[in-house]
């Protein structure tokens, strides 16, 4: 009598003969976290070189370095020991990260930091460096272009007569957006947006404005929050 094998028995078959556990040599470990190093120390000067934000914070950009070599031995792990990656990606997901990420492109970073550590920790040495100088060509060629006028935020603190006399001066500035108006009983407060290259002779205008009692003009790059 011929014994019936069904896909249940073939699973756990294919199981039982699989090599559950795969050691990495210490030179194989020493050599992935190396180059994952060097990679994440190139992308730590990449992003200190095409910053734009406001204000620049080396402690994100460390992270970065250290993101990428923590993947590493979380890729390394899963890969040498099938029945631990398992407990692992149940571990992983239950870890939930709190910290706001303002900048888009700190995201971006983030990411490349991740995909490095990837990459670097199954051994795909290739991937991660050719991607890495595409991906920081790119980062510098598009960080060099920008736009011929610059945006800022105008604050414009006055009286409500002299309102009239700076609607008609803005109305020479083209593509102002108004942010934000706070009115008091003793005076209003007005914020817009502009973007222009005479940042110095808008200020000096608006504060020759009879009723203008305060103007400053500040740089903007859309973390103003209306």
């Amino acid at each position: 009598m011929k014994e019936v094998t069904n896909f249940q028995d073939v699973i756990k078959q294919g199981f039982m003969e699989t090599n559950f556990v795969n050691a990495l040599n210490s030179s194989d470990v020493f050599i992935n976290l190396t180059m994952t190093f060097i990679i994440g120390i190139f992308i730590f000067f990449i992003y200190k070189k095409t910053f734009q934000g406001v204000l620049y914070t080396q402690a994100f950009n460390v992270s970065l370095v250290m993101v990428s070599l923590v993947t590493t031995l979380i890729i390394m792990t899963i890969s040498s020991n099938i029945i631990l990656s398992l407990g692992m990606v149940g571990a992983l997901s239950i870890v939930r990260f709190r910290t706001a990420i303002k900048d888009s492109m700190d995201i971006v970073f983030m990411f490349w930091a991740i995909s490095i550590g990837i990459a670097n920790g199954a051994g795909y040495f290739k991937i991660s460096i050719v991607g890495t100088i595409f991906i920081a060509i790119v980062l510098v060629i598009l960080t060099r272009y920008r736009d011929s006028t610059s945006p800022y935020l105008l604050i414009v603190n006055y009286k409500e007569s002299s309102e009239e006399d700076l609607r008609g001066y803005l109305k020479n500035i083209k593509g102002y957006k108004i942010k934000s108006k706070t009115v008091t009983s003793q005076n209003t407060e007005l914020t817009l947006e502009i973007r222009t290259d005479n940042d110095h002779l808008i200020v000096n205008d608006v504060n020759k404005i009879d009723g203008v009692e305060s103007c400053v003009l500040v740089s903007y790059n859309g973390d103003y929050v209306s």
